[in-house]
């Protein structure tokens, strides 16, 4: 029944025991900063000759009005997933991951457990809701700086981190760190090995939400517009994760979504993936799960995101919005080839009472252009 409806990678976990409960699609509101923003700014942003390049941009949606004829639709559609997220900053707080193999006779069997302290994002462009606005004025060039430090869990990683910087121009590789609290170092990434999975799990950076990597070391394809489900109306929060041997896969509500379906083949020779293939909510720009194939055309990996939507995480939340925000509560990552998986809770079980996340915030709960420095993230290791 559902094959129509989802990924090959998706249809693969729905055959291995995926639970998939079919609700009625539920309309995903846009909040009123970002709204007035397209509306104010959109007319004045155009795409460079090479394509890579948004010029013009202040806020707000780049492209309201897709034209699937256009030639550049591909990377039009990715400049409106890359500026979705239209928060100033966020952190994600106290969230786990178990990993381990996967198989239709046994629930997963846990190889590690992790515990993250904090996933922190301070963007610099786009702002919309904490001053100053629409940018933080930064000479360097910055989209945003990213952090997730330190791990608490497993002991042999306790402390371990990771930082990031995105710029703005399309020809400057991330810079990416990673401290190793063992060695006593601080590694430099390159944006290749940003696809690699670490620690004996199976996600790795770039597949962050369905894809957080850097559009121009990617040649996009517009594959075409697919009707598929996805899970943007979920009501447990934390994860309610399925029982016995599905035990890898969260259960909850999926509804009908209307997707652009793009292609993403990296410019790198030694990235770990020939191609990741994104479904593309065309309401939210977000993921409900991307695809990945291997360098002889498999299919390797899928990524799937788990949402809610409300004005707090649940009833009685220390954080409220007074609009409709996003509350995702699970992420999980499955390796096919191996039967193995990731899965992650945001937030874990662990913390009652904790609504894990914490957007556009700013100085009230300590997301600061202070906590994404290397100090930072070889003292928060200590």
């Amino acid at each position: 029944k559902v094959k129509d409806l989802v990924s090959p990678a998706m249809y693969w976990l729905v055959q291995h025991g995926w639970p998939m409960v079919i609700a009625d699609t539920q309309k995903i509101t846009l909040r009123r900063a970002f709204t007035e923003a397209t509306e104010k700014y959109s007319a004045q942003v155009k795409m460079s000759a090479d394509g890579l390049k948004l010029e013009g941009y202040v806020a707000g949606r780049p492209f309201p009005i897709i034209d699937i004829k256009d030639p550049m639709v591909a990377m039009k559609i990715m400049q409106n997933f890359r500026m979705a997220l239209s928060f100033d900053d966020l952190d994600l707080r106290n969230f786990d991951a178990d990993t381990g193999p996967i198989s239709t006779e046994r629930p997963l069997q846990v190889e590690r457990h992790f515990l993250i302290d904090h996933f922190r994002r301070l963007r610099y462009i786009g702002r919309l809701y904490v001053d100053p606005k629409p940018e933080i004025p930064n000479g360097e060039g910055y989209e945003y700086k990213e952090t997730l430090h330190p791990l608490i869990e497993p002991f042999d990683l306790k402390g371990v981190g990771f930082t990031y910087y995105r710029y703005i121009d399309p020809a400057k590789q991330d810079d990416s760190w990673l401290y190793l609290p063992s060695l006593r170092r601080v590694r430099r990434l390159s944006t290749a090995q940003r696809s690699d999975a670490l620690f004996g799990q199976d996600t790795d950076q770039d597949s962050y939400g369905g894809y957080a990597g850097a559009l121009a070391w990617m040649d996009w394809k517009f594959l075409g517009e697919k009707e598929v489900l996805g899970a943007f109306h979920s009501e447990h929060f934390p994860v309610k994760w399925a029982d016995g041997a599905a035990d890898f896969a969260f259960d909850d509500k999926w509804e009908k979504r209307q997707v652009y379906v793009v292609e993403g083949i990296s410019k790198l020779p030694q990235y770990a993936f020939s191609k990741r293939v994104l479904y593309i909510d065309k309401d939210a720009y977000a993921v409900p799960f991307s695809d990945m194939y291997d360098h002889s055309g498999e299919l390797w990996k899928i990524w799937v995101n788990n949402f809610s939507h409300g004005k707090e995480a649940f009833p009685g939340s220390k954080m409220k919005y007074d609009e409709e925000t996003p509350f995702p509560s699970a992420a999980v990552m499955v390796d096919i080839q191996l039967e193995h998986a990731t899965k992650a809770a945001l937030p874990s079980h662990r913390f009652p009472g904790e609504p894990g996340w914490y957007w556009h915030q700013g100085e009230k709960e300590g997301t600061t252009e202070d906590k994404f420095t290397i100090a930072e993230l070889i003292g928060s290791g200590h």
